[in-house]
């Protein structure tokens, strides 16, 4: 779930809505929560319940009450069951698994009980746990692509491989005064500035992400045509040209939460880097400026999209060359662009573009078959012509609005990507 500020949250309170029975199963049952169908013991809730609800995706602390799931690596998937038939994704925790063996409540558990006694909405005001408690994304590379990271947490990933060799350094960091310590020898200045990503210094322009579906099943009801693109799956680059005095001009080069301001700017990928990389390959700034120089009302413009390349993601598009594929277009004067209309504009500059599959959709009435359609494979030209690769899932866009926009991931790319 994304919190108001567009970031996602891995944990949060939510309230049950449905429990359905598992044919065939005696110990076993499904709990629904929006449009997420989660795998519970039997008996363990009931409708209308409050729990705490932990996203696909996350990894939680390697510590009570939590053990249970040490042989998953305390990581949570989607997976199936029961030889392909029920598909759960996320975890149901009630709050009882946070007391201690009196009953007593950490106090973060009693400041959330003490919300729901007296009536909070959490449909209209979340209770967002994440921090709390201590959760992660599974994926290090999501870690270093996605997360707001202070200056221990940016430490640990330059020094990434170090921790993974020794585990008395990963002991050690779990503490606040371990964390402390290690800085004093592994830190450095650049762990605690600021990323350089232009935060509202653009109007319209944000960090990229979409709100998943299970989050909002009632858009369902929305008959409004969207328009539907496949959704690459990469890491988000966002690319802006600013026009200066005296005919100068400023290009910034930004993964999803840094500014990259050079070339051999070490990132994620190491010193190749690939927002640098994608830059140069499609000569993007020269491209910008061809753009500004046509447009002299326009003082800025940016282009975001997603760039896929072999050691991006485990390469799910079985590339061999990075590739940037465009999906929106945002300038100084008409805000954010209709992506059929930024595409005449990036097809002009010979840019790549995410396959766009309908403009005029109308959302189904049924959750599930709306699911199933996001299964599939790409367009070959988002695969450098291979025709096999699965698709992660579609994007939405209203046709009145270009700046709402949601995802639909699908469930069979999820388990094929966790064996």
């Amino acid at each position: 779930m994304l919190n108001k500020k567009g970031k996602r949250e891995l944990a949060y309170v939510v309230q049950i809505d449905n429990i359905i029975p598992i044919e065939g199963a005696d110990r076993v049952e499904t709990a629904i929560v929006g449009g997420w169908h989660i795998m519970v013991r039997k008996n363990q809730f009931k409708a209308g319940d409050y729990a705490i609800y932990f996203e696909i995706d996350s990894k939680v602390p390697e510590k009570e009450p939590f053990m249970f799931l040490a042989d998953k690596h305390f990581k949570i998937k989607t997976q199936k069951y029961f030889k392909g038939k029920v598909i759960s994704q996320g975890l149901l925790m009630s709050f009882s698994d946070f007391c201690d063996e009196e009953g007593g409540s950490p106090a973060w558990l009693t400041a959330v009980s003490a919300n729901l006694a007296i009536g909070l909405d959490i449909k209209k005001d979340p209770i967002f746990l994440t921090q709390e408690l201590g959760v992660r994304y599974a994926s290090e590379e999501d870690n270093k692509r996605k997360m707001e990271t202070n200056k221990y947490d940016k430490m640990y990933q330059r020094h990434i491989k170090l921790f993974k060799k020794y585990g008395i350094l990963r002991k050690i960091y779990k503490s606040k005064i371990g964390k402390k310590l290690l800085f004093l020898f592994l830190g450095k200045k650049k762990d605690t500035t600021n990323s350089g990503w232009p935060v509202g210094k653009f109007p319209g322009v944000s960090k990229t992400d979409q709100e998943r579906c299970e989050n909002m099943t009632w858009i369902l009801e929305d008959k409004t045509p969207y328009i539907v693109t496949q959704k690459c799956d990469g890491s988000s680059g966002t690319y802006i040209l600013e026009r200066k005095p005296f005919n100068k001009f400023e290009f910034y080069v930004c993964s999803r939460n840094v500014r990259m301001f050079k070339p051999d700017q070490e990132c994620y990928y190491g010193n190749d880097n690939v927002y640098w990389k994608a830059a140069e390959k499609y000569n993007i700034e020269e491209k910008m400026k061809k753009y500004l120089d046509e447009h002299k009302d326009i003082h800025w413009v940016c282009w975001q999209g997603e760039i896929c390349a072999p050691n991006i993601q485990k390469n799910p598009h079985k590339l061999k060359d990075v590739h940037f594929y465009c999906f929106h277009m945002t300038d100084s004067k008409n805000g954010r662009y209709d992506i059929r209309e930024a595409k005449k504009i990036w097809n002009k500059y010979d840019m790549e573009v995410v396959p766009i599959v309908s403009e005029n959709y109308i959302l189904p009435d049924d959750f599930e078959s709306f699911k199933l359609s996001a299964d599939g494979v790409y367009d070959k030209e988002v695969c450098e012509g291979a025709e096999d690769c699965p698709r992660e899932g579609f994007v939405y866009y209203k046709t009145t609005d270009p700046t709402f926009s949601f995802k639909n991931v699908s469930r069979e790319y999820l388990i094929s990507r966790n064996q």
